[in-house]
């Protein structure tokens, strides 16, 4: 009988500075101690390198974007995942010439980088004004094959959208992961969406019956805007959930954290054939998807 394919993996929470350096030690830090859990695939949460920067519409903050190849935290991430034989999707600002990107590149546990994802769905609202900074993703929904397991990996607002979800999971994805930057609503104070966001990604788990792993940030960051100061406090809980939805492992809303869970993907996989789910599909009936109004296809 073969081995099982156990894989651990880990979810990264912590509060950013707006200086790089500072923030990428952490990282390594956080990664070196889940690491030393055992941990095979570790998540770091979205765009850690400094402040949430798109509470504000500034110029000067698209200057922190860096082209892909040979951006410095991707090459440090490589370095470093190499040393620790383990997976790190690392989040980043992407330049393309003259187009950004919200992008996520997947280091392998020899340090190869296996390419990046970039991000589909750009939210614009009070305090997440991606579509200032952001082009939409333009690589489509894609599965990773790593050491340790087929990966999906999206982000942040891309958690929202059960179809983003089974599409990774149609091409194979065991494990999906969401790096994640979400906290309080500047516009309202009493506007908490913390377990609506942890319910709909459970649902993912759930419905496609792989584990999924959700890193956030912690902490409160005030940007200057142009229309004064704008503060988001962000609630953390990152988790982990197992194949039917259920959480194994979470975090708080206040303290750095270093999430743990064990899978065995060849018992979860027999499980996922078995519930039947991807058997009894009809994508024939499904056609309103690839619409707006639910009647006129997208060109």
């Amino acid at each position: 009988m073969d081995k099982p394919r156990n894989v651990v993996v880990s979810a990264l929470q912590f509060a950013c500075t707006d200086d790089v350096s500072t923030n990428v030690a952490t990282a390594e830090r956080l990664v070196r101690a889940a690491h030393k859990k055992g941990a095979n695939i570790i998540l770091i949460q979205e765009l850690f390198e400094g402040y949430y920067f798109c509470q504000a519409q500034r110029e000067d903050y698209i200057q922190r974007a860096k082209p892909y190849k040979g951006h410095p935290t991707i090459l440090r991430m490589q370095k470093l995942a190499k040393e620790l034989g383990v997976v790190i999707p690392v989040s980043f600002f992407e330049e393309a010439n003259n187009a950004h990107y919200n992008s996520v590149a997947i280091i392998d546990a020899d340090g190869t980088d296996l390419g990046i994802y970039r991000k589909s769905h750009i939210p614009d609202g009070p305090g997440y004004q991606e579509k200032f900074y952001f082009n939409p993703g333009d690589t489509g929904f894609k599965v990773f094959q790593t050491t340790f397991a087929k990966i999906g990996v999206a982000i942040c607002w891309d958690q929202w959208f059960p179809e983003a979800a089974r599409a990774m999971v149609l091409q194979g994805a065991e494990i999906l992961f969401y790096p994640t930057a979400i906290g309080s609503e500047p516009q309202d104070e009493g506007l908490d969406s913390r377990d609506h966001w942890r319910r709909v990604m459970q649902g993912h788990a759930g419905a496609n019956l792989v584990p999924l792993v959700a890193s956030n940030r912690i902490g409160k960051e005030i940007i200057d805007t142009e229309h004064g100061k704008s503060e988001i406090t962000f609630y953390g809980n990152s988790f982990i959930t197992g194949p039917t939805g259920e959480i194994v492992s979470a975090a708080d809303d206040k303290e750095e954290a270093v999430l743990i869970a064990e899978f065995d993907l060849d018992k979860i996989k027999s499980k996922r054939h078995s519930w039947g789910v991807f058997r009894d599909r009809r994508p024939e009936l499904y056609k309103v998807l690839l619409t707006l109004d639910g009647s006129n296809p997208v060109p």
